[in-house]
């Protein structure tokens, strides 16, 4: 960038000599540059506006920097010299040289200097989990039942056994307590023995948001799920569950579903929300399914007759392409966000529009609610993410500081934190209280579209454009478990409910597990070495026929969920 040309020609010839320098590190930046022929394109191009803003941070080894400098001084290449102190930040590391591919952040595009963003990523990070939360309670509860069952039927086994000893001499002691054991592992082992390893160690915080109250009902059901909950590992696999939209002809923006996987949304460019219900798929329609000329169902035309009800519930307000909806944590309310650079509530109750929020300036491309409902989070094509509330239509903290688009939000598992991934290839972590950021993670090569935390809070999961999935430390900031994950884009991640698996899904139409309880326990116990990394290993894929994957989530059972539309 620190080049001039006397005309687009003397550009082009430079551009093409050098592009294949650069294509493995950065493909899509070369296919947007492609097309600059002008001066007055690179003043409209986000990307050019932060290239020639901001320093590339390089890493090399101490041989290769000294080869580098050498060459300099042989040839005096003074411009060169320029443009490298002008333009690129070192960082020089010891050992010997390396492959690109082995290191995701050997080349990125920092918006400040190196210094301030280790300055950021010394902050203090708090990763546990909220003290006294509803789901520990019940845990707590489930567990102290199951073991007073368990110690009930086994006095009652004594007792009998007793009788029997005093028939037939002292053999049966030993066994008996054997058996008592034996009956006090399996009665509690498999709700508390996977949360005890990962989430169950994991520190306790305070919240720093007020927290909404848990109704009963509420608190009932999540005890009946973690009673019936599935505990897996990198032997024992989730069921998955796929939804498929049949007939979008492309009109399908996002899909979302809800905890207990009873009901899935749609947002549809034609401005419309569509929600399922999946007790009601599948019983016979009262109303005529005769394929219209253009092929597609004439269920919705036909469903205002007095006897035909619609397969779905159309929620109708927005004036634009609906890029996002998400459920609250016990479905009863609905988000979703818009190129009207609006965000609306639903309640799927009355089925009705409760509010509609104003304060991005642009599209809202991802909106989520905070994992105990009410607050809820958006990132937006204005370069910012907010922090809302239910009960208040202006937002409560404003998120500034990425370099482009805010693509997707994550809430931290203890409601403290939002993370948020870029256009600008970085994610950040954000404190909800102050609105500031507290870690910036980098290392991605394209456009950051999905994220995922992990239950005990201190790991993260980043997607991106290019299909490569990285794992990051919370409290250190540092990637930890970097790969190629799929073949497109990944735009969904999501971890099991003890920790032990990510779910990922992508454009390429397939579901892959990943094997991450292996991962994280290799790396604590090799806790000291900090440049030390660990990939995830791949348990299983599971492709579609033709669905690229939007979204995936697990219940509280360990239910995997997935929803994507037919690509035909």
């Amino acid at each position: 960038m620190g080049i001039q040309f006397s005309g687009p020609i003397q550009a082009r010839a430079f551009f093409l000599k050098f592009r294949e320098d650069h294509e493995l590190m950065h493909s899509r930046d070369l296919q947007k540059l492609e097309g600059t022929l002008s001066p007055l394109h690179l003043e409209e191009m986000d990307l050019a506006r932060s290239l020639r803003e901001n320093k590339f941070r390089i890493k090399l080894c101490e041989y290769s920097y000294e080869l580098l400098l050498q060459y300099l001084q042989k040839t005096q290449a003074l411009v060169m010299l320029g443009i490298i102190n002008e333009r690129i930040i070192f960082e020089v590391s010891a050992g010997q040289p390396s492959l690109i591919s082995d290191d995701a952040d050997v080349v990125a595009l920092v918006g400040t200097s190196k210094d301030l963003a280790k300055q950021i990523n010394q902050k203090e990070v708090h990763w546990g989990l909220l003290e006294d939360s509803v789901e520990e309670r019940m845990e707590k509860a489930l567990s102290d039942s199951d073991r007073a069952e368990a110690e009930s039927k086994d006095a009652d086994a004594e007792d009998n056994n007793k009788k029997k000893s005093s028939e037939g001499g002292k053999q049966g002691g030993p066994l008996n307590k054997k058996l008592k054991k034996d009956k006090l592992v399996g009665a509690t082992g498999k709700n508390t023995k996977s949360e005890t390893s990962m989430i169950s160690a994991a520190p306790r915080v305070k919240p720093e948001l007020t927290l909404p109250a848990t109704p009963v009902e509420v608190e009932q059901s999540i005890l009946e799920d973690l009673r019936n909950r599935a505990q897996l590992n990198n032997l024992a696999l989730p069921s998955v569950s796929f939804y498929t939209f049949l007939n979008t002809h492309n009109g399908l923006n996002c899909s979302s579903i809800s905890n207990d996987g009873s009901m899935v949304v749609g947002g549809f460019s034609d401005s419309s929300v569509k929600v399922w219900d999946m007790a009601k798929i599948g019983q016979p329609a009262k109303t005529s399914n005769s394929q219209g000329e253009n092929g597609s169902s004439q269920d919705e035309r036909l469903s205002s007759t007095s006897e035909g009800k619609r397969p779905y519930t159309l929620f109708q307000g927005h004036s634009g392409p609906v890029y996002s909806a998400a459920f609250s944590p016990f479905g009863d309310f609905l988000l979703s966000s818009s190129s009207d650079s609006t965000i609306r509530l639903w309640s799927t109750k009355l089925n009705a529009n409760l509010v509609c929020y104003k304060g991005h300036n642009y599209p809202v491309w991802d909106v989520q609610f905070s994992p105990v409902g009410h607050y809820f989070a958006s990132a937006s094509h204005d370069r910012t993410a907010r922090i809302w509330s239910m009960d208040k239509i202006q937002p409560l903290r404003i998120m500034a500081g990425h370099l482009a688009d805010v693509d997707c939000v994550q809430w931290h598992v203890n409601c403290n934190y939002i993370a948020t991934g870029s256009s600008d290839k970085t994610v950040r972590l954000w404190d909800v209280q102050t609105g500031e950021c507290i870690r910036m993670f980098i290392g991605h090569r394209s456009m950051v579209l999905s994220l995922a935390m992990s239950p005990d809070g201190r790991y993260m999961a980043s997607g991106d454009e290019d299909g490569t999935i990285m794992m990051w430390d919370l409290s250190t900031g540092r990637c930890v478990s970097p790969l190629a994950g799929h073949n497109s884009c990944v735009w969904s991640l999501a971890f099991s409910c003890e920790g032990a698996l990510l779910a990922s899904g992508s454009a390429d139409c397939t579901v892959k597990l990943w094997d991450v309880a292996s991962s994280t326990k290799a790396l604590k116990m090799d806790d000291t070495k900090a440049g030390s990394t660990n990939r995830l290993r791949l348990l299983k894929a599971l492709p579609t026929k033709s669905t690229p994957v939007y979204n995936l989530r697990f219940s509280r059972r360990n239910l995997l969920f997935a929803s994507g539309a037919l690509s035909l």
